[in-house]
């Protein structure tokens, strides 16, 4: 883990303490005169391995009047944070042996080496929240309940939002002939995009992929190029998507099958049976909505999830927003639907500036001479947006590309590209991960 600030939350120890602190853009920073990022986050990591091997391999929390018994996930790097005074704070999902994900927040103290946790508290359950965080204008934070809360809270700006984004790539060791495709966001109706500058070592150039009409930087690297940072930054206002009217002399091209978005008798039977009754398309594609918002359980957890594999999401009834998307336009092309996909960010509506917790992504589907903005896994983590989310796309998103199995000159050994929200890099002609981080800020 490198460290860095990417975004100094300040959480509620508890509902009447409140703790002031800043945000910001930088990154690869110390968070404080002797205790910094890494730290926080290998105190966490600490803290739970210890409780784990004295509790027969699983660390315990006790929630609703049960102990858990859970096993570390992940700590959100985007949500460590230096609180000042000692108190540090740090998110971090944990997966309970009875199946479901925990995101819980802990609360720390003391300095590097001998930091103690003061407090957790469960904040979601596969993704969804039992309580919200709320700035003051005082820049202090405090808890929130979920019922009744307004929209900007629950991850919603209405309008227009505007903001600064900055799409960031460390690569790794590289020891012999690598090359990288990564997306850059460009103009539509509901975005106005401006690259403000974009910093990469060697030459890169952009690539057009027209099936989708996305635009790709393609960079050629090598042994010199280990450990370098590419960086684009952009200057982005975006607008509130609702159903929109277009002629679309192309729709039936998204009926097609994708690799991991098949149409199949399965579907097709899944499909019907959902349907049954149901005599527009507008319709049919609601109850479709609402059957993966009931079947899957939001989970980033376990082999399998994140490829946007609509079999993955129907078997294992679970996954990420990618999987959801994916079940849902299957299903839709099975009717007859025509439904697309994109990716991008979710820009976060409670703060204004910081790290985001990586892609996002969402669909469309065409019924009745209109496109309709969907978004199947916010709406299962917030049942009390489901029906906004089904014709609706908040102001505060970001897309960087469209579609599936992109298809660029040259390519990439593996093939087509599954879909473009973080880079794709081969080294020798083997897939290689990047580390790779989305930070935001909005202006004011």
């Amino acid at each position: 883990m490198s460290s860095r600030r990417a975004s100094l939350l300040a959480w509620v120890i508890s509902s009447a303490v409140l703790i002031r602190f800043c945000t910001g853009l930088a990154a690869d920073m110390p968070t404080g005169a002797s205790v910094t990022i890494d730290d926080i986050a290998a105190g966490i990591e600490k803290h739970i391995a210890e409780q784990s091997k004295a509790s027969g391999g699983h660390f315990q929390l006790q929630f609703n009047k049960k102990e858990l018994n859970l096993q570390l996930v992940r700590v959100h790097l985007e949500y460590l944070a230096d609180l000042g005074g000692g108190v540090h704070f740090a998110c971090v999902d944990l997966v309970g042996t009875d199946g479901p994900v925990y995101d819980v927040d802990f609360f720390m103290k003391g300095p590097p080496g001998a930091m103690t946790v003061t407090e957790t508290s469960v904040h979601k359950v596969n993704g969804k929240p039992l309580y919200l965080w709320e700035q003051k204008r005082n820049g202090a934070w405090r808890r929130v309940r979920v019922k009744n809360a307004p929209k900007r809270l629950l991850g919603v700006i209405n309008g227009t939002d505007e903001f600064e984004f900055v799409y960031r790539v460390r690569l790794p060791e590289i020891t012999g002939d690598a090359q990288l495709w990564l997306p850059l966001a460009t103009s539509d109706t509901f975005q106005r995009v401006e690259v403000k500058n974009i910093t990469a070592p060697g030459q890169w150039r952009e690539l057009d992929e027209r099936e989708h009409g996305n635009k790709v930087l393609f960079l050629k690297a090598g042994p010199a190029d280990s450990s370098k940072t590419i960086e684009i930054r952009y200057r982005v206002k975006r607008f509130e998507k609702s159903e929109y009217a277009v002629r679309e002399p192309m729709a039936q091209k998204y009926l097609i099958s994708e690799r991991l978005v098949p149409t199949n008798e399965t579907f097709r039977t899944i499909a019907h049976q959902v349907t049954r009754g149901k005599t527009t398309d507008f319709a049919r594609a609601r109850a479709l909505y609402d059957h993966v918002i009931e079947k899957l359980r939001y989970a980033k957890y376990g082999p399998g999830w994140g490829r946007g594999d609509a079999v993955y999401a129907c078997d294992a009834r679970t996954g990420n927003c990618s999987d959801f998307h994916a079940y849902f336009i299957a299903l839709a092309r099975a009717l007859g639907i025509p439904a697309r996909f994109a990716i991008g960010a979710a820009i976060p509506s409670e703060r204004n500036s910081g790290g985001i917790d990586g892609y996002h992504c969402w669909a469309e589907f065409f019924a009745d001479g209109k496109w309709v903005p969907v978004d199947v896994s916010e709406a299962n983590k917030n049942s009390s947006l489901a029906d906004y989310y089904f014709g609706h796309h908040p102001a505060n998103r970001f897309e960087l590309s469209k579609g599936r199995d992109l298809i660029v000159e040259p390519e990439p050994v593996s093939g087509p590209i599954n879909f473009l929200a973080y880079p794709v890099m081969e080294m020798n002609g083997n897939a290689v991960k990047v580390q790779t981080e989305f930070l935001f800020r909005r202006p004011g």
